[in-house]
């Protein structure tokens, strides 16, 4: 059978006071999600392994049936994936953010303002150049992504791997300067003193960058640091189809999902309009789906506004952008299936909490509702982290989502 995924990455949350202890999705106006689920079955899924970084690669490795504790070597890599940037044995590729700091030193946010594409290619291009190539202890090179989203590969790799970095967006308000890369044991400190050396060359040269003065008089933040973090080497990964004998396709604005797609084996697909926000595409995504459902057994629409809302801790907006998917993504979807000639099974997932109140990711189980013709219909009345507790398909580990999603595993 037929497939369609749609993930709204951090749409689910924790009790807010605001809301009365309720969470963004028991508030939103969702009638096309809340139909998938009084339709089909609901359930939580275990999306962060016990002991694994709570963070999107993680979550989206196990909700398309991979297991991250042998998949996962670093966003970066999945990055470079998307971008086709070939890693070879020993390169080491790492996620860099541009972002803002305060000046009290104090990371103000991680997306530098959620700077525009064609901004963020002139500050990368410029510190490729005056970063990159041999002028360091080793081999530099930096690729251009999407907005704040940007490439390092560290050519060769580095003295030992064994380098804690952290994520800005899980840090917002602390000390930058206490977060630079860590040695974990003795041999990886000149690795860690390499990358912390990138940071404050790179703030250098972005303290008076032309294009951060002319951010600054528009009262728009600065992109006045780099922030390098997720470091990993090329992974080992199987396809979707030789792992499960189906052919998908990847929907998503952003290099981390479609870099994950590429690795499986699955057809990347590019919308216009599509930009990581409140502010994307989402008819031309589920246009997208809809066409592509035709050709793949597995479709995974991905959508980054809700996740985006829970960083800049705004409420009103993850509410909104969850009602933007139920209206714009789900309705179509759903109403677009009925012409199909062969059936089409509908999912709906987030891919880990993003809590409004805390700005960062949370592991939590993750509400989960699946629509199959051939699913007998549980209790449930509608899609929430409460409603979900008492539905049919339980507490989900492992590939059992992703099975259960392709009718692999009966329910």
């Amino acid at each position: 059978m037929k497939t369609i995924i749609i993930l709204g990455d951090g749409m689910s949350d924790h009790p807010v006071k605001a809301l009365g202890g309720k969470t963004p999705l028991m508030v939103a106006n969702k009638p096309n999600i809340d139909k998938i689920a009084a339709n089909g079955q609901t359930g939580r899924f275990v999306s962060i392994p016990k002991g694994m970084s709570n963070g999107s690669a993680v979550a989206n490795l196990s909700v398309l049936g991979y297991d991250p504790s042998v998949c996962f070597q670093g966003r970066g890599v999945l990055e470079a994936a998307s971008m086709g940037v070939d890693l070879k044995d020993g390169d080491v590729a790492l996620r860099c953010n541009l972002i803002c700091i305060n000046k009290d030193g104090t990371i103000k946010n991680h997306s530098a303002g959620h700077i525009s594409n064609e901004e963020a290619a002139t500050l990368i291009k410029d510190l490729d150049s005056a970063l990159g190539g041999s002028k360091g202890k080793y081999p530099v090179k930096l690729y251009p992504g999407v907005s704040y989203r940007h490439l390092m590969i560290l050519e060769g790799g580095w003295a030992n791997p064994s380098v804690e970095c952290f994520p800005p967006h899980d840090y917002v308000g602390v000390k930058a300067d206490t977060l630079y890369p860590k040695a974990n044991i003795f041999e990886a400190k000149e690795s860690a003193s390499f990358l912390e050396e990138l940071h404050k060359k790179a703030a250098e040269i972005l303290k008076n960058h032309p294009v951060n003065i002319k951010r600054i008089n528009r009262g728009l933040d600065p992109a006045n640091s780099i922030w390098l973090w997720s470091p990993g080497v090329r992974p080992a990964m199987e396809t979707m189809k030789s792992l499960y004998g189906i052919n998908g396709a990847v929907i998503s604005a952003v290099d981390l999902i479609q870099g994950l797609g590429v690795l499986a084996g699955m057809k990347k697909i590019t919308v216009e309009g599509a930009t990581g926000l409140f502010d994307t595409n989402y008819e031309g995504k589920a246009a997208a789906a809809l066409d592509a459902i035709k050709k793949h057994d597995l479709v995974y629409v991905h959508v980054e506004a809700t996740d985006e809302a829970g960083h800049a801790k705004d409420l009103e907006l993850k509410i909104k952008c969850i009602e933007y998917l139920d209206s714009r993504i789900v309705k179509p979807v759903l109403e677009g299936i009925k012409n199909m000639n062969e059936p089409v099974s509908i999912a709906v997932l987030p891919d880990h909490p993003t809590p409004v109140e805390t700005g960062a990711h949370a592991s939590d189980p993750v509400p989960v509702a699946i629509w199959r013709p051939d699913l007998k219909p549980d209790s449930t009345e509608c899609y929430d982290e409460n409603e979900v507790q008492t539905g049919a398909l339980g507490l989900m580990h492992k590939n059992e989502f992703l099975l259960t999603a392709l009718g692999l595993n009966k329910h």
